[in-house]
């Protein structure tokens, strides 16, 4: 028997008294741990913070801390002037270039910082009470003494807090005696007194008795009515004799229609029996029913008019854990706990008569975010009202309308990105002409260029040297390599925009990814914080897989692609306690073969990531990123490689990129152009 049905079953003056108990003994706890925290909040807020004041102003003194800085020594002498203070917990002095020269522990040693740098940083995890106090070192830079408050409350306090417990604790079961015999003087004893008389009554079945009703309480009242029940059933048994006599009457009348009843029973045993077999015929039509309702992919939930379960299908078992036995006859939102937030909407189905349609609700299942929609139908009927949930599970759906999405979206960015790409073609390839051919212009080496130089009376290296003074081969340099830039850009919006005619051919994953790391590790740019030196990189290949069907330097573009992303978020981290970390990985999965970029970086958040492959999307700043990146990526591995392309990310844990490739060629093959830049 568990302790609940203990108490339950205890008499009502033990319960009185359990009550009171537990009531005073709440009472003495809540008053000793206020007490007990009053008393550290006032020692901590207030006494702690004048001590430590007090102490500063008597190391302020010249005569205490003129020498204080000159010595290891001296320094831990000013702090032995400071032991006898009761309050201090810890001190240290800080020479005026930050360099700790002593420290004081009082009790258990704390970890005070190195450098007086350290000690804002080190205060935002103490909790006890401190202060930093100048010392003047003649005309230099003064140095800092540190205090640190004790936070432990005296003995005496402790002692006189169990003293006036032990007191309360006394007093509290004096006045619960006192209280518990009038319990029992009270509302014991005449429930005792009436519960005897009961006995006595069904003993003797005597209804003559009556109780004595005592006080005008509710136990009065009770005996009054008690005593109201016996005069009642005494003259119900009076009634009873003259009705015996009546009986006899009857019974003479009643042989009589005994014939007749045997002529009707025989009739309604066939009645029955006709029953019987629709009776199981409706059992097995129900059981059917419940074999459809078991085999739907839908969850489905019966409900009554006070909302609990009456109906449990396989498939709602599956999704809440919950099985038949433990759902039926249940509130839905002990059964199936999710359900609570819809409550209001239940109720409204079965008031309004109104079928109600809930389009996505995410719940997690084993770790992993599923989408569900939801439908209530109102139940109208002789049984009663009720209602009727649906859940479908459209996680498979949902995914499938992103993937269309995304699809729309690189059919129509290919589009533009290939007339854009020809508009700008042809302007490019006249500035970097341009631009080769002022170099071509400006050359000493041109015989043509000295020529006309003589003939207009010019010195060509003089000219020379006065546009290198103004910087102007400079310019030229960041024309063309804008140019060059542009030219980039243009040639991966027409690729992207463009399918490839290539041949796929079996590639060695791991030298391939060796390939595109050491390309990597010789491209950098720290403006856009893009450099692998310092990075550590992880391989780990799978020794199963083979050679997969792939086009080698678009894959090898993907790679850079992802390389230098990962580069960049290491970059960005704000705490560089943990080395910067890439790891490369292969793996078999049939039919696919993974390839992984995971890095410790600062991540993305989940509408960042949601957005990742979306062309011309871009969280870096404005001259740094394209956005044109991971939208050609995906298109090349989705597109060109029939694989698939995925990001898991957290923001301050890192971002880890799947590619899957398949391990057959795919049967369709695809077109690619490319563009001139010059």
């Amino acid at each position: 028997m568990s302790l609940r049905q203990r108490l339950d079953n205890l008499p009502v003056g033990q319960k009185l008294l359990a009550a009171l108990l537990v009531l005073l003994t709440t009472v003495l706890l809540v008053a000793n741990l206020t007490f007990i925290s009053a008393a550290y909040y006032i020692s901590q807020e207030a006494m702690a913070p004048q001590a430590l004041q007090t102490i500063g102003r008597l190391i302020s003194s010249a005569y205490l801390n003129e020498r204080a800085l000159n010595s290891p020594a001296d320094a831990q002498a000013l702090l032995h002037e400071l032991k006898s203070y009761g309050p201090l917990r810890a001190a240290a002095v800080y020479d005026n270039d930050g360099t700790r020269l002593a420290q004081l522990q009082q009790g258990q040693d704390l970890e005070l910082p190195h450098h007086y740098k350290d000690i804002e940083g080190w205060r935002l995890t103490e909790f006890r009470n401190t202060q930093v106090i100048p010392v003047p070192k003649g005309e230099q830079s003064p140095g800092h003494l540190l205090l640190v408050a004790s936070s432990e409350l005296p003995p005496a306090f402790y002692s006189g807090t169990l003293t006036a417990s032990l007191g309360i604790l006394v007093f509290s079961i004096l006045l619960w005696v006192v209280v518990a015999r009038q319990i029992r003087r009270l509302i014991t004893e005449p429930i005792y007194q009436l519960e005897e008389l009961s006995r006595q009554v069904t003993r003797e079945e005597n209804y003559a008795l009556r109780v004595r009703t005592g006080n005008k309480d509710e136990i009065g009242s009770l005996a009054s009515a008690f005593n109201t029940m016996l005069a009642r059933i005494e003259a119900r048994e009076q009634q009873l004799k003259r009705a015996r006599d009546e009986s006899q009457e009857a019974y003479d009348q009643a042989r009589g229609l005994a014939e007749e009843t045997r002529r009707t029973n025989r009739k309604l045993e066939l009645e029955v029996q006709v029953r019987s077999k629709i009776e199981k015929k409706l059992t097995g039509f129900q059981n059917y029913l419940n074999s459809i309702i078991d085999s739907m992919p839908s969850a489905m939930i019966a409900l009554d008019e006070q909302l609990y379960v009456t109906q449990w299908n396989q498939e709602a078992s599956t999704l809440s854990g919950t099985t038949l036995d433990e759902a039926l006859n249940q509130p839905i939102f002990l059964a199936f706990e999710p359900m609570r937030s819809f409550m209001p909407e239940l109720k409204q189905t079965v008031e309004q008569h109104r079928v109600t349609h809930i389009e996505r609700v995410t719940w997690i299942k084993h770790d992993v975010p599923r989408h569900y929609a939801m439908t209530f139908y109102p139940l109208v009927g002789d049984a009663g009202r009720g209602v009727v949930i649906r859940i479908d599970d459209i996680t498979q759906r949902i995914s499938l309308e992103e993937m269309m999405v995304q699809s729309e979206k690189m059919l129509s960015v290919g589009g533009l990105a290939a007339g854009m790409a020809h508009e700008i073609n042809n302007p490019l390839g006249a500035i970097l002409h341009n631009v080769q051919n002022i170099r071509r212009r400006l050359s000493p080496e041109l015989p043509k260029n000295l020529e006309q130089a003589q003939s207009d009376g010019i010195d060509l290296e003089r000219v020379n040297r006065y546009l290198a003074g103004r910087g102007v081969p400079q310019l030229l340099d960041g024309i063309q390599q804008a140019g060059g830039r542009a030219a980039k850009i243009v040639s991966h919006m027409l690729n992207f925009s463009r399918l490839s005619t290539r041949q796929l051919s079996p590639c060695d994953l791991p030298a391939l990814i060796d390939q595109a790391l050491e390309i990597a590790s010789n491209d950098f740019d720290l403006t856009v914080g893009f450099d692998f030196k310092g990075q550590n990189i992880v391989r780990q290949f799978d020794p199963e897989l083979g050679p997969v069907p792939c086009i080698a330097n678009e894959l090898e573009q993907v790679l850079l692609n992802l390389l230098k992303n990962a580069a960049q978020a290491i970059h960005q981290r704000e705490d560089d306690s943990e080395p910067g970390r890439i790891t490369l990985r292969t793996r078999l999965n049939p039919p696919w073969a993974e390839i992984q970029v995971e890095d410790n970086g600062i991540g993305m958040s989940e509408t960042v990531r949601k957005r990742t492959f979306e062309p011309f999307f871009t969280t870096k700043e404005i001259g740094q990123g394209t956005g044109l990146g991971l939208s050609v990526s995906y298109f090349i591995i989705t597109n060109n490689h029939k694989g698939q392309m995925e990001v898991q990310s957290a923001v301050g844990t890192g971002t880890c990129f799947t590619l899957r490739l398949p391990l057959e060629a795919p049967a369709v093959e695809v077109p690619q152009q490319t563009i001139s830049t010059h």
